[in-house]
């Protein structure tokens, strides 16, 4: 079983969308450090998802210093350094897009925008 939640959407790809969630999931602590992250094999059936796939997304998380292997035990996720801003930014650049797409069907603007994502960020304001 995958150690935290995820659903595939189209438009993006499949090993992004995996990173992307590992990574939030990291964050909200919904995978903590020391967790067992599922094998290339697991991964693959549980999202159903190919083994090449599989490999890709196992191979960039450890790339990105997000899990290590431990001999007799399996992969392990550790928190990673933060990659740098510009990596971050990438990161979001998908979801951003559809953010936007939608706010221009709304007609909302910039400032209309800012103002959600402080709420949403604070939501005591």
């Amino acid at each position: 079983m995958l150690p935290f939640s995820f659903q595939l959407r189209d438009g993006d790809p499949v090993s992004d969308q995996i990173v992307r969630a590992a990574h939030r999931a990291l964050a909200s602590g919904e995978l903590r450090e020391g967790d067992l992250f599922p094998s290339v094999r697991a991964l693959a059936q549980e999202l159903k998802i190919s083994p090449t796939t599989a490999h890709k997304v196992m191979q960039q998380l450890k790339d990105l210093g997000f899990l290590v292997s431990r001999p007799g035990i399996g992969m392990v996720v550790q928190a990673p350094q933060l990659p740098a801003l510009e990596q971050r930014l990438a990161m979001m650049e998908p979801a951003a897009r559809r953010f936007l797409d939608e706010a221009r069907s709304l007609h909302l603007t910039a400032d209309d925008l800012e103002l959600l994502l402080r709420r949403l960020q604070d939501p005591n304001r």
